[in-house]
Parts: C-alpha cells; sequence; structure tokens
C-alpha cells in the first residue's frame, strides 16, 4: 500500500535535465559559456545531479554539440553526478571516454514512438543496452547504465500503452545489464491513479533499482505525478528549470516539470532537496534572459516565495 503523507520520505533528488531535454526542444542555441554558468550556478544553489548533455550527432541536434566539454567542466564540480543520455553504443562509448558518471539510454516501450524516436523496437533498444554494458565492463568504467521506459503511460503515435509491456521492459532492461531502470510520461498522458498503479507494480518488478520518475506537464498534473509516486517512496524526480523541453512526437506538450515549482512543493511538504529556492529562482531568470522568445512555464517564479515558507536546509555548501 503507499505510504501515508505523514510517511513520505525525509529526502528526494532532483536531477535536473534542462540542458538536454529542455536545450533540445528549442530553436535557441545557448552558448557553452552560458551552459557551464547554468551548470555552476545551479550546484551552487545545492543541484547535485545534473543531465549535462546527449551524445548525438551535432548535425541531428546542434543545441548539444558541446555535451563533451560541458561533462569535463561539471566534473570538477565536489559531490556532482553527471548524467548524459545516449541513444546507442556510439554515444555510450562518447560517455565512457569522458568520465560521466551515468548515461540513460532512453527505450519507448510505445513502438511506434521507438520507431520514431531511435528508429528501433523495444526489444533492439534492449540488446544495444546489452552492448553498452558490455562496453562499459570491457573498459573497467565505473559509469551507471540507467534504461528509461518511456511513453509508459500512452503514446499520442500509438494510443494506448499495456502496463504489462512497461513492466516486461523494465525487467528486460535489467536483465540486459542495466545498473537501474526509470519510466517516462513522455507525453504527459498520466494521472495520479496511474502513477500509482504502475510504480507500485515497477517496484514489484525492479525493487531499489527502479530510481527515478520523469512526468511532463503537459496537462498540468506533473506535481500531482510526483506526489502518487512519493508516496510510494520513490526519491528521484527529473524536473527542467522553467518547464522546458518536451517531446517532437506530443503536440502541444508543455515541457517537463517545472524544477523550481517541484523544490517549492517537496521542500514545504517537508522533503528536503538541498536546494536554496531563492539562489535557484535567480538562475531561473537568468536563463530566462537567455531564451527570450521561447515559451517558458512554472509558477514559482511569478508568484514567489510565500512569507510563511521556511525551507528546510537554509544552507548550501
Amino acid at each position: 500500500m503507499p505510504n501515508t503523507p505523514s510517511t513520505l520520505p525525509d529526502r528526494a533528488v532532483i536531477r535536473e535535465v534542462g540542458l538536454r531535454d529542455g536545450l533540445q526542444s528549442i530553436a535557441t542555441i545557448v552558448p557553452t559559456a552560458h551552459k557551464m554558468e547554468w551548470i555552476r550556478e545551479a550546484h551552487a544553489a545545492g543541484q547535485r545531479e545534473i543531465e549535462v548533455g546527449s551524445f548525438v550527432p551535432a548535425r541531428l541536434l546542434p543545441q548539444l554539440a558541446d555535451t563533451a566539454e560541458l561533462v569535463a567542466f561539471a566534473r570538477e564540480l565536489p559531490d556532482l553526478v553527471v548524467s548524459v543520455l545516449v541513444p546507442n553504443l556510439k554515444g555510450a562509448e562518447r560517455a565512457i571516454e569522458t568520465g560521466a558518471h551515468l548515461m540513460i539510454m532512453p527505450l519507448s516501450a510505445s513502438h511506434a514512438h521507438s520507431l520514431a524516436n531511435l528508429r528501433k523496437t523495444p526489444d533492439e533498444v534492449v540488446q544495444e543496452v546489452a552492448r553498452m554494458r558490455a562496453a562499459r565492463d570491457a573498459a573497467g568504467s565505473k559509469i551507471i547504465i540507467e534504461g528509461g521506459v518511456g511513453t509508459a503511460f500512452g503514446c499520442t503515435l500509438q494510443g494506448r500503452v499495456e502496463p504489462s509491456e512497461v513492466l516486461r521492459l523494465l525487467q528486460a532492461l535489467l536483465d540486459a545489464g542495466a545498473d537501474r531502470v526509470s519510466i517516462a510520461d513522455t507525453v504527459g498522458y498520466a494521472d495520479p491513479a496511474m502513477v500509482s498503479r504502475l510504480c507500485e507494480q515497477a517496484l514489484k518488478v525492479a525493487g531499489d533499482r527502479f530510481t527515478c520518475g520523469h512526468f511532463h506537464d503537459t496537462r498540468g498534473l506533473a506535481l500531482a505525478n510526483v506526489h502518487a509516486a512519493l508516496q510510494l517512496g520513490l526519491t528521484r524526480f527529473d524536473a527542467s528549470l522553467a518547464g522546458i523541453g518536451g517531446c517532437p512526437h506530443a503536440p502541444g506538450a508543455s515541457g517537463n516539470a517545472s524544477t523550481e515549482d517541484l523544490a517549492y512543493m517537496l521542500e514545504s511538504m517537508g522533503v528536503a532537496t538541498g536546494i536554496a529556492l531563492p539562489r535557484l529562482l535567480e538562475l531561473r531568470a537568468k536563463v530566462a534572459g537567455w531564451l527570450q522568445g521561447e515559451t517558458l512555464h512554472g509558477s514559482l517564479w511569478r508568484a514567489g516565495l510565500p512569507k510563511t515558507f521556511n525551507s528546510i536546509e537554509t544552507s548550501v555548501l
């Protein structure tokens, strides 16, 4: 049974994905120096997990062409877990070479979305993960391999995605050598009841190797969906500063959960994030200046912190 609100986890981790999921979805190409400033200031605000980019061909995503530089920069910041997304074995080899701490291999439970996004079936992606694991082990690397099952609650191309298929793929990823797995509501179809049902089953399949939820706010339910997963004990969530991001196969998608809104909700409920919200809001304002003309999201930046708000952790190292 889900935990009661009084037994929510004491702490939760917000993995910042704006530098990858966010920037790849917009036209603006942010200079490398600004990205480094974003990483440095997010770290100073208390964020300890950041997805800095993706090893995809620069001709496909010029917004992410500087990922190797960003990995090298971010690795110098103390206690920061540096993540990258990799679409194939070649990307994984680059992640290993650059010394990233974690690589995420996206897999769509929707066959239609998988073919559109990666030109592979879900089971072909699982086979690619096995090759990644072999390459990782052969290199003597300690990089963590995370298999992320997307379109876990439905798909704009395929429609319904069976929960049993999501669970099958979670198990297949682990069998192929993934160290851990996560699920994503890629197109923003989920509601809290759906999240509770699927996460409960995912925990039975993967146990403590099911480590992260990635919820899009397309229909305004990202924070509610985080709360549903939190009640089951999940303590790591992806989010994007200013809610940027989305999916090319989700028309009208309004991006990821907003980092600042999620951090506020968690801290307000007594779940520590280690994030200093005033500093994070200052960073959001700076990033918004770099992204003029782009559509941004979130509510906290507009309303501000309540006078009654007291963060659990008042200082950041």
